[in-house]
């Protein structure tokens, strides 16, 4: 009988998502803008769990299997956060990305290889397969594996302007701080002039960093207006995103202070790449536990949230 049914807002109230006192709160509507749900896209658990295992194996490894499992794990990283912006926002953001941070990361090498600008003078060694103008064709991959989580922390924890564009961009270069001891202790690439250098890494001038930093901030400000709006919302697809970016944090730590015998990376790194991933680990616990079922609740349920940012 039609009595027995529930009117139509009933039905659409209870399907919407509410905060505590009843309002409805908006989402981020995760695939080509029309919104298809707000799950995480299975593939890119699935991605970040290969990708998981194979930087666990690193250490465990030398010579060219370590050599051929980083740019296996760059190549992993790199299907990780393009696809993700693939399944979650559209093409138009996932082609930005990879113009930007590819493309872009591509350019930038090439540059800093043939002129030492913004970096300061050095070369690759074959190790990393094979090269353009000089480049290691991986390179431009690992720009745009880390750029991608480092602007959606950036997203989840301000607001958006200078200071978004500021926090991605130290979120993406701070990460340096871990990676350019480990690659130049391996051998990957080498400097042909390290000073001034920071206390504890020798090898590596501080030029190197400042470089990372110019190229960020340059790279995110353009990502924003051609990634389109998607990109400057966040929600619950993006979980797998925040999990590679506070797994390469505290993984990283550990790895330098415990397996890798880089101390002092691991000093730098878990300072520096500590402004974007401490804020963001605190903000994802306090948003889990806001999730809970309210004390008293016979049913268990809990009123649901979204974790999207103004």
């Amino acid at each position: 009988m039609t009595g027995d049914r529930p009117p139509p807002a009933m039905a659409s109230d209870r399907s919407a998502p509410v905060a505590p006192d009843g309002r409805p709160v908006a989402s981020l509507r995760p695939g080509r803008g029309a919104g298809e749900g707000t799950r995480p896209p299975r593939l890119t658990w699935v991605l970040l769990g290969v990708l998981v295992l194979a930087q666990i194996g690193y250490p465990l490894t030398g010579g060219g299997t370590r050599a051929a499992l980083t740019v296996a794990t760059v190549v992993l990283g790199y299907l990780l956060s393009v696809g993700h912006a693939l399944l979650t926002r559209g093409p138009r953001t996932a082609a930005a990305l990879v113009a930007v941070a590819t493309g872009g990361g591509f350019a930038i090498e090439a540059l800093g290889v043939t002129t030492g600008f913004p970096f300061g003078s050095y070369d690759y060694s074959g190790e990393l397969g094979p090269k353009l103008a000089g480049v290691p064709l991986i390179i431009p991959l690992a720009w745009t594996w880390m750029a991608w989580p480092a602007w959606l922390a950036a997203v989840r924890l301000v607001r958006p302007g200078v200071r978004r564009i500021a926090l991605a961009a130290v979120g993406l270069a701070t990460w340096d701080l871990f990676l350019d001891p480990q690659m130049v202790a391996e051998g990957y690439w080498r400097w042909r002039d390290a000073t001034p250098a920071l206390p504890g890494l020798p090898g590596i001038p501080a030029s190197n960093y400042l470089g990372w930093l110019l190229f960020g901030v340059l790279m995110m400000t353009l990502l924003r207006p051609l990634a389109g709006a998607p990109a400057d919302r966040t929600g619950p697809a993006d979980h797998p995103m925040y999990a590679l970016y506070l797994w390469t944090y505290f993984s990283s730590v550990l790895a330098h202070a415990v397996f890798l015998g880089l101390p002092a990376s691991a000093l730098w790194g878990a300072a520096g790449m500590a402004v974007a991933a401490v804020p963001l680990a605190v903000t994802l616990t306090r948003g889990h536990r806001r999730q809970r079922p309210p004390a008293g609740r016979k049913d268990g349920s809990a009123a649901r949230w979204v974790d999207a940012t103004a």
